[in-house]
């Protein structure tokens, strides 16, 4: 007789290679936040929108470029709580951050189902809670299914939803009418009074720039995620940043201020006087960058429970991967279920504003995190390396940020 063979545990496929990886922050980064966010940031800072774009991207940068050396130092599901457990060493707080991370993303995907929910009944006119149910779902399903397949699918929606945002530029500054301001108006001047308002603007602005953390929680699913993750989200990050410019420059341009600042759905009224196609064609785009929205959302969330579970920081059922698919299976159903019922009972303002702040705290704990561990010089030669200036930098911007917020 053959001795008996011990039975590996499956885990998670390494797949997701650089440019899958790439597309998958910029589908969660360049979301539908920026379908309405420029409206709110011109109605602050007027024509110098696009500079409150620019201030955003510095401040994001800070946490962006910890996210990347703690990513290296430690590639694994529920990176956020790995990285307070490793930096303060009190497994209680890294369960707290680890969790917040998680229903960050629900919460963020409840919003952002509502907002799909509501582009498909001016659509269809199909009932409000059975489109939220229908989308909760089939990402769902689409979430199991598989994360090269999962995540291939918002890679090719993304791709989708960014040409949508380049055809916008392309329209409003060479195709629809000049309605808005001069080009020489954009350039804002040295007036303090003018400043403020571009930093007010900065602080709406941040949060269109919010989702490159999650690209961290699909670690143990990244090929080689030392050397490919750092890449993923400096890429990341000055693709959004180019793209969020161009976009406010464009639509400056082509639409009044006064339009802008008081519109729900300001890219549409670049449209305004283009055939019906192509408004109709606008529409679907937007609800596409939506629902992509979602399945990235749910995609970060059950990871960080699995990671949780797999160290054992939650119970072990979280852990349970399915057979066939080799996805969190059972952290996905807990998800899906989590964001249909904060869709169905909860409105998107409340959900939005709570995204904003549980993200802004788990910033803060982050770099906190990055600066204790590099003040042990508990250094590894293989990571990614920041100087210690750039964490002290993300956690008082962050901390300042949710003060703003809170007052």
């Amino acid at each position: 007789m053959h001795p008996p063979q011990s039975v590996t545990p499956p885990s998670l496929r390494r797949t997701l290679t650089l440019p899958l990886l790439t597309l998958y922050g910029l589908g969660v980064t360049v979301g539908a936040g920026i379908y309405v966010l420029i409206g709110a940031a011109v109605a602050q800072a007027g024509p110098y929108a696009w500079v409150s774009f620019l201030v955003a991207a510095i401040v994001v940068g800070f946490t962006a470029f910890s996210y990347a050396e703690l990513a290296t130092r430690y590639p694994v599901s529920a990176g956020e709580a790995a990285y307070v457990d490793a930096g303060f060493r009190a497994p209680r707080l890294a369960v707290v951050v680890g969790l917040l991370v998680a229903i960050s993303g629900m919460v963020s995907a409840s919003a952002i189902t509502v907002g799909a929910a509501g582009y498909l009944f001016a659509l269809t006119g199909f009932d409000t809670s059975l489109l939220i149910v229908g989308i909760t779902v089939s990402m769902g399903v689409l979430a199991w299914w598989g994360i090269t397949q999962s995540v291939m699918v918002a890679a090719v929606v993304t791709i989708i939803e960014i040409a949508g945002l380049i055809f916008v530029i392309i329209w409003a500054g060479g195709i629809a009418d000049h309605n808005g301001v001069s080009p020489a108006e954009l350039l804002p001047p040295a007036d303090i009074g003018d400043w403020t308002h571009i930093v007010a603007a900065s602080l709406l602005a941040f949060f269109a720039f919010i989702g490159f953390e999650d690209m961290v929680n699909v670690a143990e699913e990244v090929k080689d995620p030392r050397r490919t993750i750092p890449s993923a989200i400096i890429y990341t990050l000055i693709a959004a940043t180019i793209l969020y410019i161009a976009i406010s420059i464009a639509v400056l341009l082509a639409v009044p201020v006064d339009a802008l600042s008081t519109s729900n759905a300001p890219l549409t009224l670049v449209f305004s006087d283009a055939p019906d196609i192509i408004q109709t064609g606008f529409a679907l785009v937007a609800i596409v960058a939506t629902v992509n929205g979602v399945l990235i959302q749910m995609i970060m969330a059950s990871r960080v429970i699995y990671g949780m579970a797999d160290r054992g920081r939650l119970p072990a059922i979280f852990a349970r991967l399915s057979t066939k698919s080799r996805t969190p299976s059972v952290a996905t159903a807990c998800v899906a279920l989590s964001i249909m019922s904060l869709s169905l009972f909860l409105p998107i303002e409340k959900l939005a504003g709570w995204t904003s702040q549980i993200v802004l705290g788990v910033f803060v704990c982050v770099n906190a995190s990055l600066i204790a561990i590099k003040r042990r010089a508990d250094d590894h030669t293989d990571h990614f390396n920041v100087h210690i200036l750039v964490p002290v930098l993300g956690m008082i911007t962050s901390i300042a940020l949710l003060a703003t917020m809170l007052l």
